[in-house]
């Protein structure tokens, strides 16, 4: 069995270790951040074609998406963790060991995929009323959250390939490949949709047939003999220095976004108090915050994976380096898109709500308080690059289990409790949580900074 690497794997590790930082972020994350930003796009646009079923639709979709959020969660912390390692060893030159591992990564998608599979499809109106989901979302959308659970399976596989291609670099295969997913997914929608006169089911099966298209694509790029990146049954291990550095980074990633979606469940089973269009206005405002979000996530993956094979080379001066760079972007990100969706927010809100004045309304009140946060967001992720790069997945776990269930479902409860605020108090919340997450990112970057610094003798 053969671990080598490609000339441009070996051109891209020389640059990460090598080239001006703040070029390597670039490279990486640009692709990675445009990818996102075209990906939440492409949830606009969803949601918008669901809001021409009807309100009720487009609430349905916004409240279970946050359930299958919450499930797929488990597979994006298995790729998040593992291909942490990955980078550490292809940084370190141990390209037997990132063989591997990621050949094992797959193997344990695989298994995962099939158990979630056989014990949620058979029982998915009990799972959605234990998941307090109202009964009308139930009754419309039960088998379009089966629908759901396969395509998310094969998006487990999916997360995996774009978790190794940002490892060795190829963020711009990444951008193509998704481009092209999402191309195909919404003009199977609008086909669905507006052609064929369908409802939400079938805009699952449109995303099941662009997500297979990929997992097509990543078959045939990870069908490289005797590649270090390539997919081996043989290099498939159990043993301990294989699968143990992998699952303890990985665990605490699971456990914090599978908590995060959980919280984010409960903040809308709470939000139906003020009906079912405020859970679509309050969903519908975090696909317009995504706006601004996804692409700070995006270069806080790429600057993970920057830092990680930094780190695993010897050198975390640089990459600590690499955390200031994503920084810096994050930040800028987070000003200038905050900045225009506000200018713009009265056509965005009259995209998913057309003629309903009243839910136009309700969408705006909301997500200028969630606005408030776009800084503090991109401070947040700019510190989870850092976290995660250095394996500090606990610190991640915490920190995001402070941003729910800390800053947002006591908020939420307080403000039902002892104000008569409305729905608006769905938005003060998320502001709350937003700029608490930001400034405890900011105390804990500080501290873990210094730890860093002491620990491998930066100066």
């Amino acid at each position: 069995m053969q671990a080598d690497l490609s000339k441009k794997d070996e051109q891209f590790r020389e640059f990460s270790l090598n080239g001006p930082m703040w070029r390597v972020v670039l490279y990486v994350g640009f692709p990675l951040a445009l990818y996102e930003s075209l990906n939440q796009l492409f949830k606009i646009l969803d949601t918008m074609m669901a809001s021409h079923i009807g309100a009720s639709a487009v609430s349905a979709v916004a409240y279970l998406s946050q359930i299958n959020m919450m499930i797929s969660a488990v597979g994006t912390g298995l790729a998040v963790g593992a291909s942490i390692k990955v980078s550490q060893a292809y940084g370190a030159g141990d390209f037997m060991l990132v063989k591997k591992r990621v050949s094992t990564m797959f193997a344990m998608c695989g298994a995962l995929g099939i158990a979630i599979l056989l014990v949620l499809v058979p029982f998915t109106p009990e799972f959605l009323r234990l998941m307090n989901t109202p009964e009308e979302f139930i009754a419309d959308g039960s088998t379009y959250f089966r629908l759901e659970l396969f395509g998310m399976v094969i998006t487990f596989f999916n997360n995996v390939y774009i978790a190794i291609e940002r490892a060795r670099g190829n963020s711009k295969r990444i951008l193509i490949l998704n481009t092209a997913v999402i191309v195909v997914k919404l003009g199977l929608t609008a086909w669905f949709v507006y052609g064929l006169g369908g409802g939400i089911n079938m805009i699952s099966c449109a995303t099941i047939i662009s997500q297979s298209l990929l997992l097509l694509a990543a078959c045939i790029n990870m069908n490289q003999k005797g590649n270090a990146f390539g997919f081996s049954l043989r290099a498939i291990s159990i043993k301990k220095e294989v699968i143990c550095p992998m699952l303890t980074l990985s665990f605490p990633v699971i456990v914090e976004r599978i908590a995060f979606a959980v919280g984010k469940v409960i903040v809308n089973s709470m939000s139906t108090v003020y009906g079912s269009w405020t859970v679509g206005a309050l969903g519908i405002s975090n696909n317009i915050g995504g706006i601004t979000t996804n692409p700070q996530n995006g270069f806080q993956e790429g600057g993970s994976s920057i830092i990680s094979q930094n780190l695993g080379a010897g050198r975390p001066k640089r990459a600590l380096l690499a955390f200031r760079w994503v920084l810096y972007i994050d930040m800028l990100i987070g000003l200038v898109i905050m900045t225009a969706s506000l200018l713009c927010l009265n056509q965005l809100a009259g995209l998913f709500a057309g003629d309903n004045a009243e839910f136009a309304g309700m969408i705006k009140q909301i997500y200028r308080f969630e606005a408030v946060g776009a800084i503090p967001l991109g401070v947040n992720a700019a510190v989870m690059a850092l976290l995660y790069g250095f394996g500090k997945t606990r610190v991640t776990l915490v920190m995001n289990f402070c941003r729910v269930f800390l800053f947002r479902v006591p908020v939420l409860w307080a403000l039902q409790q002892f104000t008569d605020l409305g729905n608006v108090s769905a938005g003060i919340v998320m502001a709350v949580s937003n700029v608490a997450s930001g400034v405890l990112a900011a105390v804990v970057g500080v501290i873990e900074i210094r730890r860093i610094c002491n620990t491998y003798d930066v100066r």
